[in-house]
């Protein structure tokens, strides 16, 4: 639910915004494929609806990274096929370790490109100068969240995994936020 409900605050956002970013729609429909495929896969759990799970979440963090770096960044699209193809094979590499950080290191060049467009961020936006910083601290809670989860439930029997999910949403509000308050440069 909480993709959903980021989704249409995004929506409400850009609906608002007198030149919301090329691409924008894309995000939101996925950020919503995220919720239902998050949602299948925690009910069914089967490998169907795994991959539901999964393909959402990364085609998300690619389209976002591309729209960030095209349309804020201004690199041109070899640059950000190349970024991107890096960015793939780090996190399909991260999957080899599961039992790192219980499977949450794939989740590690995430937080490290946000934090970079964060920071890249706050020197040059002129609204919600922080909110990828934010993003990034809260996709930082996220991870901790659902790397202790399996410690936890001994003594806290519903786990810390929603919290993860809880916390996805408002990275995903974050992310989009800025794109939709950031004016977009032409592409190169």
């Amino acid at each position: 639910m909480a993709f959903i409900l980021a989704a249409l605050g995004t929506w409400r956002l850009s609906s608002r915004s007198s030149n919301p970013p090329d691409g924008i729609q894309v995000l939101l429909v996925t950020a919503v494929a995220i919720g239902v495929g998050s949602f299948l896969f925690h009910t069914v759990a089967t490998a169907w609806a795994r991959v539901l799970d999964i393909v959402p979440i990364l085609f998300f963090q690619l389209a976002f990274l591309w729209l960030y770096g095209r349309q804020i960044i201004a690199l041109k699209r070899s640059t950000m096929t190349v970024a991107l193809t890096a960015y793939l094979a780090v996190s399909i590499a991260g999957r080899q370790f599961p039992e790192i950080l219980n499977g949450s290191l794939i989740y590690a060049p995430t937080l490290l490109a946000i934090l970079g467009l964060g920071i890249y961020h706050a020197r040059h936006a002129a609204v919600a100068r922080f909110g990828l910083l934010a993003a990034a601290a809260v996709l930082a809670a996220a991870v901790l969240f659902r790397s202790i989860d399996n410690a936890v439930c001994g003594t806290f029997p519903i786990g810390t995994h929603f919290l993860w999910h809880l916390s996805n949403g408002v990275v995903v509000y974050l992310a989009v936020r800025a794109l939709v308050h950031h004016q977009p440069t032409q592409f190169r």
